[in-house]
């Protein structure tokens, strides 16, 4: 990352549903002072009054495909993106009210501060895979670089399962470490079925029978086949595009890399990136 002055630095975590996302925002938040992850993390369109503005494709078996570029708020997400590396806090609350309109949180207070709200918060993952004294240390690894906790600017986790394509490539451009997480199908399809379902901004969502298979591994496919030789998402990556469009994922290491080697390599990967900040 070119050296930048910025308030906020955007630090981007995409991959496949049940890749390790989520678990790796909420890790990393934690060991990295002054760290925020905004209200439109895997932001979807919500309902509007004009029906056109927020219709979602209807896919194969009558499945409505909210795991699709067109499901997502991109320009809103854009102008949040923008705001949020020039000021290094969230929007004004009625830029957000585009996100979340049903929340007191935000429609009532004249400012959204960074860390106010997050519905992925509100999502369980499960046990943390991480031990205590892995955390402990790299917290105390980032503690000691006084760059990272007291000059450095904030860091905005954005959270996105489709973050790396030519439909997003405005958001994408945005973001200044590019982190994806590789998984296998068979690993992706366990983790989605052992979750009860997800907060989402109009409320719950459980999946229909087969939409994993029918909608979301398809969708993941189809937007991520272009990093892969043949297109074998569960293959070795082409290490020329990845590097041509900045984008960092674990090489050489298989698609389920455990939690603790990926936390492990996004710290390095941040504390070495930030010198440049």
């Amino acid at each position: 990352m070119a050296a930048v002055h910025r308030k906020a630095v955007v630090i981007g975590i995409s991959g496949c549903s049940s890749s390790g996302k989520t678990t790796l925002a909420r890790l990393l938040r934690d060991i990295f002072p002054k760290t925020f992850w905004p209200v439109f993390v895997e932001l979807r369109r919500p309902f509007a009054a004009d029906d056109s503005l927020s219709r979602i494709p209807i896919k194969v078996d009558g499945l409505a495909d909210w795991d699709c570029p067109e499901a997502i708020a991109l320009p809103e997400m854009v102008q949040a993106l923008e705001h949020i590396r020039s000021h290094g806090v969230l929007p004004v609350s009625h830029i957000l009210r585009v996100f979340c309109p049903v929340s007191p949180l935000l429609t009532n207070s004249p400012i959204v501060q960074p860390d106010l709200f997050s519905k992925e918060d509100q999502n369980s993952v499960g046990p943390c895979p991480v031990s205590d004294a892995k955390i402990a240390a790299l917290k105390a690894r980032v503690a000691a670089r006084a760059t990272v906790t007291a000059t450095g600017p904030s860091l905005c986790i954005l959270d996105g399962f489709l973050l790396y394509n030519d439909a997003m490539r405005p958001a994408m451009d945005l973001l200044d470490v590019r982190l994806f997480l590789r998984v296998s199908h068979d690993r992706a399809t366990q983790r989605r079925q052992a979750r009860d379902g997800y907060v989402t901004l109009e409320g719950f969502w459980q999946d229909p029978p087969g939409y994993m298979d029918k909608i979301v591994w398809p969708n993941y496919v189809e937007m991520h086949r272009w990093m892969f030789p043949g297109g074998d998402v569960e293959a070795e990556p082409d290490h020329a595009l990845l590097q041509a469009n900045s984008i960092l994922t674990q090489l050489d290491k298989g698609v389920d890399v455990d939690m603790e080697t990926t936390l492990e390599w996004a710290v390095d990967i941040l504390m070495r990136e930030l010198q440049n900040v």
